[in-house]
C-alpha cells in the first residue's frame, strides 16, 4: 500500500484547525498538526482519529519560536512525504482600540500570525524546491476577512497581519510556481469558534451576524471544505489567489 502523503497543519487542536485536520484525514492525507499549549485537546484529537485511516500526530510547537519551522518539518517528514502546509495558527489579541494595544501583545500577534508563517513557508520552499513536485505541493495560508475590513476598534494589528499573509501568498505563488509549488490563501469571515472568547467576547460571532449578508456566522467545517478543495487534484491550476469564505462580506 502506498503511504499517505503528509500535510502540516498549524494550530490544529481546535476550531478551524481541528476541522481541517479531520477533513484532510478523511480525504486520505496523513497530518502532523501543531498546538502551542492545548495538550489535552491534542491528545483527544489524536485518539479520535486513530481509526485505521492515515496517521495523525500532534506536536507541541509554538510557531512564534524561531526554531520551530525546522522542528515541525522534521517531525512531519518522519511520518512520510510532506506535500502540504496549512498555516492556520493565529491569535487576535484582546479586543479593543489600538490605544490599548501594548508592545508585548503586538509582538506576539506579529510573531504568530506573520513571522511564523513566513518561516514555515521558507522551510517548505527550501525542502521542496529541489524535488519533482508536479503540482502536488501546496501551501495554504488561512487569512481573515479582517484583511479587507481592517477591524477598527477591535483588532487592527491582527487585521494588518492577515493582509500581510495574503500578500505573502500572492508573492510566493509567483516565486515558487516554477518549482511546482502552489500557494493560495483562504479568507474566512466571522466563524463561530472559541477564538472570540479568547479575545474577550464569547458572543461576538452572533453579535456581528446581522451585518453578514447570509445572516449567520460561518462554521469551521465550511472553512475546512475550501482548504480540502485547494489540496485536491481539482485545484491544480489554482495559485496566487485568495478564496473568500465569508458569507458575502
Amino acid at each position: 500500500m502506498t503511504p499517505s502523503p503528509i500535510v502540516i497543519v498549524t494550530g490544529g487542536s481546535r476550531g478551524i484547525g481541528r476541522c481541517i485536520v479531520e477533513r484532510l484525514q478523511h480525504d486520505g492525507f496523513g497530518v502532523l498538526f501543531t498546538h502551542s499549549s492545548s495538550d489535552a485537546e491534542a491528545r483527544e484529537l489524536e485518539t479520535a482519529l486513530a481509526n485505521g485511516g492515515p496517521v495523525v500526530r500532534a506536536l507541541r510547537a509554538d510557531v512564534a519560536d524561531t526554531g520551530s519551522a525546522k522542528r515541525v518539518f522534521d517531525a512531519a517528514e518522519a511520518l512520510g512525504e510532506v506535500i502540504g502546509l496549512v498555516n492556520n495558527a493565529g491569535i487576535t489579541g484582546r479586543l479593543g482600540p489600538i490605544t490599548q494595544l501594548d508592545d508585548a501583545q503586538l509582538d506576539q500577534v506579529l510573531a504568530v500570525n506573520l513571522a511564523g508563517p513566513i518561516r514555515l513557508c521558507r522551510e517548505a520552499a527550501r525542502r521542496w524546491s529541489g524535488r519533482d513536485n508536479a503540482g502536488r505541493a501546496r501551501i495554504i495560508n488561512i487569512s481573515s476577512v479582517a484583511a479587507r475590513t481592517g477591524s477598527p476598534n477591535e483588532y487592527v494589528a491582527y487585521a494588518a497581519t492577515k493582509a500581510g499573509l495574503e500578500t505573502l501568498s500572492i508573492g510566493l505563488a509567483r516565486e515558487l510556481a516554477p518549482a511546482g509549488i502552489l500557494v493560495s490563501a483562504v479568507s474566512p469571515g466571522t466563524v463561530d469558534t472559541g477564538i472570540h472568547a479568547r479575545a474577550g467576547e464569547p458572543g461576538r460571532a452572533q453579535r456581528v451576524a446581522a451585518r453578514i449578508p447570509l445572516g449567520r456566522p460561518g462554521q469551521p467545517e465550511e472553512i475546512a471544505n475550501a482548504v480540502a478543495w485547494l489540496m485536491s487534484p481539482e485545484a491544480t491550476y489554482v495559485t496566487g489567489t485568495v478564496i473568500n469564505v465569508a458569507g458575502g462580506l
